[in-house]
């Protein structure tokens, strides 16, 4: 088992573009872990190896590494940066200790990167920040370094990079004053601090200084005492100050030229906690596993995986004790016991086998478990724990899916369902009215790429279609009217005969109703079956084949013959006499409302509230910090069902949206229209 001390297990997180991936790349090649480096471009990369990513360039599922560094044990995941896949993010941060936080030299913070942080921030995970792609031509680090407030830390630049024109040379180490410049093998070699940079160095020195010993009250005691602070002092300062979150370090580096990789890996060894340091994971009844390697054994599923050899694989956190191969612990969710095959260790699609016990802070993988799923605790029987699941984000959009080929509808879903074992931020459901697959994800793309793995991997041809939108149908007013059926011809007939009243009720007051028959002029037996009739009839719609919703029945009268009554018979009455008052009462037609939520940066701001207004949207309200405008509306959902893609073209694929239903309005006539003319063809 690695020394627990010197153990680091740490997550890249970071927005989508930023070059997460193309770091996490440099950092396995700095540390040997691979021989060479692989590119994005050429789709040859460690961690991004489904086709799917290979296509799209950029990855679309966490991606875990191991490594040695001075022989140290280190375990890394990447977390995809597109909002499209950062759903579970929150069970993945579950997995590690600390966090190494990408941002782009060229665009700084943006929207999506407060909201990462601020799931950082909420896990209480020590993070090191690093300005990648300094080798850009746009890179513009001072920029980036301010943008950093907005995020409400106090960033703390341990190096300034030094550029030559525009090629990134090197850095100046702010602590020690050295500079250091690049060679070919990613090494570095001292030299001399360029004089342009020596004012900047200075006046970086004396802040990083002060920050670290506000940190702490003795350093500050002492930093007033004698205006400075020795290395010692200062390394100790920033590492309690990074461990209690207080102070974010920011190193620079460019990870496609391979510069800057062993100062990060220094900084992942010097300033992120072991797993020892971190806090206990409690359980909801209080009880705290810590990181002890002689503790009852207990690992939390933070991850499933589907791999073409081995089938599923289960990425588990070792919270506390030792595990090694053919283990058997108990599955606290389903309460079976499980038996454990060989341990693994991931890099990327590679796996090799865990030779020695592993201990607490490591993650590992297990293949084939029979009934475990992510979010699952697994422990020793003997001392039960159960580490609570991260809530989900609601899904953004829903889209149906139909076979290529009439008759595969069973097909399609099951090959659908086995995907949400890996995914839980999809959803599966069947629509009750008119039994469409309905797939819910956190974007269009996520849905496509979702279907596209589907077709590739169970070798189904799948449509995806827009979803219906589940618009409703209700009335005003009051009318009173008779539902008779009458069918007598040779043998036994079929008599029902009913009188209700039939009102518009408030928004949102679903259906009432009210049984006003007295005097037996409907025998008990049958009034259930005059409500059946109303109900099925309201499913069914009267417009546009849509659910009739927020109305009263009052049931007051009517007649029954004694031979050729039955259930049957006033069950159709009751739908006669439903489409009687709905021809009489003037049916509206009710369109959902959704609450949409968008994030984008200031200068977005009036193109998003010209284009919500467009959708017949109404702003509430907007609110704006650290360049980042939140603005909140109204809009109707047929408007915003394909609301992703156009929101990224407006703002350059910086901003991003939720949305939750608020409300049914009273659809406006053009809608109506539209609408019935869709179900008269869909009828057709």
């Amino acid at each position: 088992m690695s020394n627990l001390e010197t153990q680091r297990t740490f997550a890249l997180v970071g927005t989508g573009g930023c070059g997460k991936t193309s770091l996490a790349e440099m950092l396995l090649f700095d540390a040997q872990a691979i021989s060479r480096m692989g590119a994005i471009e050429e789709g040859s990369t460690s961690l991004d190896y489904e086709p799917e990513e290979i296509r799209r360039r950029g990855s679309i599922q966490p991606a875990c590494a191991t490594y040695l560094w001075n022989k140290n044990r280190h375990f890394l995941l990447d977390i995809p940066g597109d909002g499209n896949f950062t759903g579970d993010m929150e069970y993945l941060l579950k997995g590690v200790d600390g966090v190494l936080f990408v941002i782009d030299a060229v665009d700084g913070v943006r929207p999506l990167t407060k909201k990462f942080w601020q799931v950082v921030r909420d896990d209480k995970l020590p993070a090191i920040i690093a300005i990648n792609k300094m080798d850009r031509d746009r890179a513009d680090f001072q920029m980036a370094f301010d943008s950093l407030t907005a995020l409400g830390i106090k960033p703390v630049a341990l190096q300034l990079p030094i550029r030559k024109g525009e090629e990134f040379t090197g850095y100046v180490d702010v602590l020690t004053g050295k500079a250091w410049y690049f060679g070919a093998d990613g090494g570095v070699s001292e030299g001399e601090v360029p004089a342009e940079l020596a004012d900047d160095m200075t006046l970086l020195h004396d802040v990083t200084v002060e920050n670290i010993a506000e940190s702490d009250e003795n350093l500050m005691e002492q930093y007033l005492e004698e205006g400075s602070l020795d290395s010692e002092a200062l390394a100790a300062g920033l590492r309690a100050g990074v461990l209690k979150g207080e102070l974010s370090p920011v190193l620079v580096c460019a990870a496609l030229q391979d510069k800057g990789g062993r100062a990060l890996l220094d900084a992942v060894q010097q300033l992120l906690p072991s797993p020892q340091e971190r806090p206990a994971f409690t359980d909801a009844v209080g009880a705290e596993h810590t990181a002890d390697p002689n503790a009852p054994l207990s690992a939390f599923v933070f991850k499933t995986l589907s791999d073409p050899f081995t089938g599923q694989l289960s990425i588990l956190r070792i919270l506390s004790g030792t595990i090694k191969g053919d283990a058997t612990l108990k599955n606290m969710r389903s309460g079976e016991n499980e038996r454990l095959g060989s341990i693994l260790y991931l890099n990327g699609k590679t796996q090799a086998q865990c030779k020695d016990e592993v201990g607490p802070g490591a993650i590992v993988a297990v293949a084939k478990l029979k009934n475990t799923r992510t979010g699952d605790t697994l422990c020793d029987e003997k001392a039960p724990f159960v580490l609570p699941q991260p809530t989900l984000p609601p899904q953004l959009i829903t889209y149906a899916l139909a076979p290529k080929e009439k008759g595969d509808e069973d097909k399609v879903y099951a090959a659908i369902q086995r995907l949400l074992d890996e995914d839980i931020t999809l959803r599966l459901a069947r629509d009750e009215e008119n039994g469409d697959i309905l797939l819910s994800g956190m974007g269009q793309l996520h849905i496509e790429l979702s279907v596209e793995k589907a077709k590739r991997r169970f070798k189904v041809d799948i449509v995806l279609k827009t979803p219906k939108v589940p618009y409703r149908e209700t009335v005003r007013g009051k009318c009173q009217v008779q539902g008779r059926h009458k069918k007598q011809s040779g043998g036994r007939g079929q008599f029902g005969d009913c009188w209700i009243e039939m009102e518009g009720l408030p928004r949102g007051a679903g259906y009432v109703f009210e049984d006003a028959i007295v005097g037996g002029v409907i025998p008990r037996q049958y009034i259930p079956a005059i409500d059946k009739g109303i109900q099925e009839a309201a499913a069914r719609g009267f417009l546009a084949g849509c659910q009739v919703v927020d109305f009263r029945v009052k049931l007051y009268d009517g007649s029954y013959h004694t031979v050729d009554s039955s259930e049957m018979a006033f069950k159709v009455a009751g739908s006669l006499a439903f489409k009687k008052a709905m021809e009489s009462l003037k049916p509206v037609l009710l369109e959902p409302i959704v609450l949409l939520t968008v994030s984008v940066p200031d200068e977005s701001m009036g193109d998003v509230i010209g284009d919500l207004s467009s959708r017949r949207g109404k702003v509430l309200g907007s609110d704006s910090a650290g360049g980042v405008t939140e603005i909140k509306a109204h809009v109707p959902m047929s408007e915003v069902l394909r609301y992703a893609p156009d929101l990224r073209s407006m703002t350059a694929g910086q901003g991003f949206f939720t949305m939750e239903f608020a409300h049914y309005e009273e659809a406006p006539q053009p809608i109506v229209d539209k609408v019935i003319a869709e179900h008269k063809q869909g009828a057709e």
